[in-house]
């Protein structure tokens, strides 16, 4: 799932023409846990009769300035596949607290409906592209900063691909544009993203990962006029895969991201867990049930 042109030059690269590859042989490491990015969206749909649950806690802290403000930002993201592979729905909601000034906010973020195309998947290379549109629909109190009072909609380019057995990278690109965001006075808002991820697999189950992001992101100022400012950071990190009863697997992420820029926070800490099952499939009528 997920949010990030930090490695992207060398990482495309290093890619070269992904039909000229050499085929990721089934048995390689870096298949067993391919899709399980964290601050990078990879580009793999979810297989039929498969949904995934997603839930991903950062810590940020921010001194700049003087200040010492503290940010949680909770996610809950499901994915299921519409029928096939080929069509992928699912939902984003975010939760935050914020800790600034000696007062804590906290509660529900803008809500993300997502819908993913998998217009390319070669399984053979593990090279993938999914283009995602996703609708941003105005569940946060955009008085207390936690949403925007509008429906917007955000679209993101993964692509991904496997370089030989233990490497592989993530690329995306993509942005978010949110009309007459409010609260008064209201502007307009867009933002752009850009992301890179290396992942290295130390053996099947165990995976570290170099991920990169950057933002151009758009605010109001104080008589609603737009305010932009630039937040690149990357994280370094670990994730680990864990088989459950009846085919399913659970994996466990930490990672810590670093602030480049002054507009990003000065360090966090980034926890994933994510938990991929079954589902039994309603030949007859083709819908699906728990």
């Amino acid at each position: 799932m997920k949010t990030n042109p930090l490695v992207s030059t060398l990482v495309l690269g290093g890619v070269g023409d992904p039909g000229a590859a050499a085929a990721v042989a089934p048995e390689a490491p870096i298949r067993a846990i391919a899709d399980n990015s964290f601050l990078v969206e990879e580009a793999y749909n979810q297989e039929p009769g498969v949904v995934q649950h997603i839930v991903t806690a950062h810590r940020a802290v921010d001194r700049r300035a003087g200040a010492d403000d503290r940010v949680w930002a909770l996610a809950y993201t499901q994915e299921w596949p519409l029928v096939t592979q080929t069509h992928q729905i699912g939902f984003t909601l975010p939760y935050q607290f914020v800790e600034s000034g000696g007062q804590t906010v906290g509660g529900w973020g803008d809500l993300l409906l997502n819908y993913r195309w998998q217009a390319w998947y070669d399984e053979a290379q593990l090279t993938a592209l999914a283009p995602r549109l996703s609708l941003v629909w105005p569940t946060g109190d955009a008085h207390r900063g936690l949403g925007h009072d509008t429906v917007g909609f955000e679209v993101n380019l993964p692509f991904s691909t496997a370089l030989d057995a233990r490497w592989a990278v993530h690329v995306n690109a993509g942005l978010r544009h949110l009309p007459r965001a409010g609260p008064a006075p209201r502007a307009d808002l867009t933002d752009v993203h850009l992301g890179a991820s290396l992942i290295y697999a130390f053996g099947p189950h165990l995976h570290g990962l170099l991920e990169g992001v950057a933002q151009w992101e758009e605010t109001r100022g104080p008589a609603g006029d737009r305010e932009r400012a630039f937040a690149a950071v990357v994280s370094p990190g670990l994730r680990r895969a864990f088989h459950l009863p009846g085919e399913a697997q659970l994996v466990l992420g930490l990672a810590a991201p670093i602030g480049l820029t002054g507009a990003a926070p000065d360090w966090g800490v980034f926890f994933y867990l994510s938990v991929e099952h079954g589902f039994r499939r309603c030949q007859a009528s083709g819908l699906t049930a728990p």
